[in-house]
């Protein structure tokens, strides 16, 4: 999820020789969805698991971006805000031109990496108090989420501040009243991660509902059919 070098500095993107530059990361991830929903269509999948199929990768995205802004203070910038952003509008954009039928609620499952985005490009951070936070901008983080998030941020391009010491400690404070303690922030078992759910649930009302009633009257056999004597029912 990050665009910083080693260095500190946004990576320009290398040209190839007959001057464009290559496809992004962005694109390829557009071009893997538009490939594989391709691919469901043509097998005649039907719409409920397609549904299932990409709301599950939405949610496994969010998941890895999410965790990658919370466990690396490198990708917890205002820079890497901005280049979250451009590509999460890129899927935003893909979502809407993608039949509802088909892309069901998958723009919801990245309400996580969303909200801490949103987090990352607001300005004046300083003038945020906890109830901004917890009420308007990231109302889905947990306490742990927000004090690990707002004590990460960093500018390195204008240097601007972060949220207050009050909120900060506010945040560590309800953190613990929660039964956590955030300032063992590199423990193995990190409790401001979200878990890689693979599972793909779905129930046999949700198929039920989506099946459709199929007229078949006036529909004629193909010919191959009506000449294999197996199917001569079919001119009854």
């Amino acid at each position: 999820a990050s665009q910083i070098s080693k260095g500190g500095s946004s990576q320009s993107p290398r040209k190839s020789l007959d001057g464009r530059s290559p496809p992004g990361p962005w694109d390829g991830l557009i071009e893997s969805l538009n490939g594989l929903l391709g691919t469901l269509k043509e097998n005649y999948v039907h719409p409920v698991f397609v549904q299932k199929i990409l709301n599950q990768i939405f949610s496994y995205i969010n998941v890895q971006l999410f965790n990658s802004l919370l466990l690396n203070k490198e990708c917890c910038s205002f820079s890497n805000g901005e280049y979250v952003k451009a590509g999460l509008q890129e899927l935003e954009l893909w979502c809407g031109n993608v039949k509802e039928e088909y892309v069901g609620s998958s723009w919801d499952e990245l309400k996580h990496v969303r909200q801490a985005v949103g987090f990352l490009v607001i300005n004046q951070k300083s003038r945020l108090s906890s109830e901004d936070l917890t009420t308007d901008l990231c109302p889905i983080l947990s306490s742990q989420q927000l004090y690990r998030i707002c004590t990460l941020y960093w500018d390195e391009d204008f240097n601007t501040q972060g949220v207050s010491p009050d909120v900060i400690s506010s945040f560590k404070d309800q953190a613990k009243e929660d039964g956590n303690d955030v300032d063992k922030a590199k423990e193995a078992d990190n409790n401001f991660i979200l878990d890689d759910n693979s599972s793909i649930p779905i129930s046999v009302e949700e198929i039920n509902s989506s099946l459709k009633d199929v007229d078949f009257t006036g529909v004629k056999p193909a010919k191959e059919l009506l000449e294999h004597p197996a199917f001569q029912f079919l001119c009854e």
